[in-house]
């Protein structure tokens, strides 16, 4: 196993060629993101993590704001509520919860994080 440990040390691999991608993005309302966190707070509302608390200052003020029902899944314009659409989150749940399609609902992330915690 050390000689297939010491062989994958050796490898290299390519990266930062430049590449053009076109992709469609959708617009978000920076009022909306200001009046979730200004309700909300900004503390992960699935973990509980706070960026403050962890990193001082450069923390503060900091979190992701996810969409609920995804932009991607909507597909169109649609008028947000702050407070009931969206959502803080810390980047780490954001992560997981957009890592399959459709997104993971809130309630699967939360109840995996208290069975990892509960340790069952």
């Amino acid at each position: 196993a050390e000689t297939q440990e010491n062989d994958a040390k050796d490898i290299s691999y390519a990266e930062g060629s430049l590449k053009n991608i076109k992709v469609n993005a959708f617009e978000r309302s920076p009022g909306a993101r200001a009046a979730c966190v200004e309700h909300h707070g900004y503390k992960c509302r699935l973990c509980g993590f706070d960026y403050e608390q962890v990193y001082g200052d450069m923390g503060r003020e900091y979190i992701h704001v996810h969409h609920i029902v995804p932009l991607g899944e909507i597909g169109l314009e649609y008028l947000v509520n702050p407070v009931k659409d969206l959502i803080p989150v810390c980047a780490n749940c954001h992560s997981m919860v957009h890592r399959c399609r459709p997104a993971r609902s809130l309630k699967e992330i939360q109840e995996a994080l208290r069975v990892i915690r509960k340790g069952v």
